[in-house]
């Protein structure tokens, strides 16, 4: 029912295997490989022609230097931040309340309304943008940070919501009684019981929100206009020249853009594969 682990397969399958690997994870890095190879080019090497060979002069200093004294990545980075951070926070928040309410809570209505958030998981996104803009346009909040993060914290609430509900399902419902026992009141419960076991689940579900905000590019296009708020995501597109595309500037600021989201998987790595594997076992 299940493959052979590769360490029990016969011999010509561990030989293949290992040639494999390494030549897919070759190729599935050969983007990256490019682009932090660019970011050392300096502007004649890429005029030249010379866009895979190896760079005939480095500049790794001159680009990054560049990236932040000649173009607003700073504020770019800056206004990904003050998106990011309270859409994590305001997401997880609503999404483990409403978890808990649809995994502990038997009121009328409730299959109805946990398939209301696993339906909107799957709507296009695109079709929601004219009706969005339009929305956040008669909200006054339309180039502004606020429509960024209420839309956010809107659309990824239900799949959040669809994460943690599992979870705290799982949880013994002998818990909670013996909590309303000894008088807990349901915000004590929440905050005392539910929180501590799933905190696991909720470092994960931050890390994978945090790399879907960071890393939007199409609602940053619909939603903002300005450099004040534009998030680095878009910020980049600063980085092309009027005539000829900086592509040298573009790859530094490429990776300065990726940092946050890998630095964050790495600080919550433990706490992430925990959330991913818990409840996956028995004993």
């Amino acid at each position: 029912m299940f493959p052979t682990p590769i360490a029990q397969a016969s011999k010509p399958i561990n030989v293949a295997y290992r040639i494999a690997l390494p030549i897919s994870l070759f190729i599935w890095l050969l983007p990256l490989l490019a682009v932090m190879l660019t970011s050392t080019r300096s502007l004649t090497d890429i005029t030249s022609g010379n866009y895979w060979g190896w760079p005939t002069e480095f500049a790794l200093i001159e680009n990054f230097s560049t990236v932040f004294l000649s173009t607003p990545m700073a504020r770019y980075i800056f206004n990904s931040v003050v998106i990011t951070v309270p859409t994590v926070a305001g997401t997880i928040l609503i999404s483990a309340m409403a978890g808990f309410a649809l995994a502990k809570y038997g009121f009328r209505g409730n299959l109805l309304l946990f398939a209301m958030f696993i339906a909107g998981n799957f709507i296009p996104f695109q079709i929601l943008m004219i009706p969005v803009r339009q929305l956040m346009v008669d909200l006054g909040m339309f180039d502004s940070y606020m429509s960024l993060i209420v839309f956010h914290i809107a659309f990824q609430s239900g799949f959040a919501t669809l994460f943690l509900r599992n979870f705290i399902k799982a949880l013994p419902h002998e818990l909670f009684e013996a909590a309303r026992v000894e008088g807990a009141n349901e915000f004590q419960i929440f905050l005392k019981i539910v929180v501590p076991l799933v905190r696991p689940a909720l470092a994960a579900l931050a890390v994978l929100i945090f790399t879907f905000i960071w890393n939007d590019y199409f609602w940053a296009l619909v939603l903002v206009q300005s450099d004040d708020v534009r998030p680095v995501t878009i910020g980049l597109a600063a980085l092309r020249g009027q005539w000829v595309a900086s592509w040298h500037l573009i790859s530094a600021g490429s990776l300065v853009a990726a940092l946050p989201p890998v630095i964050m998987f790495f600080a919550m790595q433990k706490h992430f594969i925990q959330g991913l594997t818990l409840g996956a076992t028995k004993g």
